[in-house]
């Protein structure tokens, strides 16, 4: 059984995840990981490529006479965040830490490649993408950019993420939407400022903040129909120095989601108009640049029913949900998917704290799914005798 073969380098994978988490680099900074990456894809003798995207690492992988190539990813970045779990292996990093699983999922792809590569049960080509900059840096673009699909061409690509709070050994698939596009937006304000004992010569900027950040409130309420799902949060006011001056600017900053590119197109015309209208029934102004940084991510319905079907054929069809509703994160593996079709599976995590929580630590029990997914997928995708 696959999850058992993977299962015996157990002790090899998990001192290797926990080094990765012992040493986390931000977003498109990643070099030692993906140097470590790109040994251990050569020790096993796949052809490596180095610096895609900057810092991406591709292995290539090819049996038999097999035309076909798909293409398998994850993620290598961490979050700019002091880790809290009090671990031995907790960051070294200070302001950094695997608050999301990557290490994790890092590890799941370089055990998949492994048993790949030593039992070579397929025929065709499969592409071992591991991406940088995940958390809304840029780096699934960047590597697009860079020619990701020319120089590595895939009929299909995949990816996972472990999903805290179902059970180790569980898996859970969306068919259609799986995760929401993101956007960030910053709002400057400008008012007049004055001393903090003298009010009535200022425009203040803080109650302007607090004003817009209270009427955002209405965009998805009262502007967003019913029937779509959106959310809007301000997760950012930064103004004033000093107890007794009252600011010349503020700002806010915060996140936009939604599942279509017309609802988040709603959801800026709205925001521009409720910060710009707020801002100038006070007398100040307000500038606002809105950045849409995910796509929404959507499953092919064939790609989709093939990886839940790759899942069961490990874990039975009775720990595979096919039908998992949509969330409202965002995952920029969505752009790879709007040029090749594919699918994205949440891999159990077990109990823990949730994701970008500083108490948050990867489950080193779920390595063997995550890897066995991938490798059943490949040798479900990629069957020898299909075209040998």
């Amino acid at each position: 059984m696959i999850v058992d073969a993977i299962r015996a380098g157990q002790g090899e994978f998990s001192a290797l995840r926990r080094d990765l988490h012992s040493n986390p680099e931000l977003g498109l900074e990643e070099r030692r990981t993906a140097e470590i990456v790109a040994r251990k894809l050569e020790s096993w003798g796949l052809q490596v490529h180095r610096g895609i995207g900057r810092t991406g690492v591709v292995g290539v992988l090819r049996r038999g006479n097999g035309q076909a190539a798909i293409g398998l990813r994850v993620d290598m970045d961490a979050l700019p965040m002091q880790e809290a779990t009090g671990l031995d292996y907790a960051s070294r990093n200070a302001g950094r830490m695997h608050a999301c699983g990557h290490d994790g999922h890092t590890t799941m792809l370089l055990a998949a490649a492994k048993y790949l590569a030593e039992t070579g049960n397929f025929n065709g080509t499969v592409n071992f993408i591991f991406q940088p900059g995940e958390e809304g840096v840029g780096g699934a673009l960047a590597m697009l950019v860079d020619g990701l699909f020319e120089r590595f061409p895939c009929d299909s690509i995949f990816a996972l993420h472990n999903r805290p709070g179902m059970p180790v050994g569980q898996y859970a698939i969306s068919p259609g939407p799986s995760a929401a596009g993101g956007a960030f937006f910053d709002i400057r304000i400008t008012g007049r400022g004055s001393h903090g004992a003298r009010p009535e010569a200022s425009i203040d900027p803080v109650v302007v903040a607090a004003h817009i950040t209270a009427a955002l409130q209405s965009v998805v309420a009262r502007n967003v129909p019913p029937a779509d799902t959106a959310v809007l949060s301000v997760t950012r006011i930064v103004a004033g120095d000093a107890y007794n001056v009252i600011p010349q600017t503020a700002l806010l900053a915060g996140t936009c989601r939604a599942f279509s590119p017309r609802v988040m197109t709603l959801m800026e015309q709205s925001l521009r108009r409720v910060a710009e209208g707020v801002a100038a029934g006070f007398g100040a102004t307000a500038e606002v640049e809105f950045r849409l940084i995910f796509a929404p991510l959507v499953n092919h319905p064939e790609h989709t029913d093939t990886l839940a079907a790759a899942a069961a054929a490990l874990v039975g069809e009775a720990n595979v949900d096919r039908a998992k509703p949509p969330g409202m994160g965002s995952e920029d593996f969505s752009f790879m998917m709007e040029q090749v079709p594919g699918a994205y599976i949440q891999v159990g995590n077990g109990a823990s704290a949730q994701l970008h929580n500083p108490a948050y630590d990867f489950n080193d029990a779920a390595i063997p799914y995550g890897a066995g997914v991938f490798a059943s997928l490949v040798e479900r995708k990629l069957a020898k005798g299909a075209a040998d």
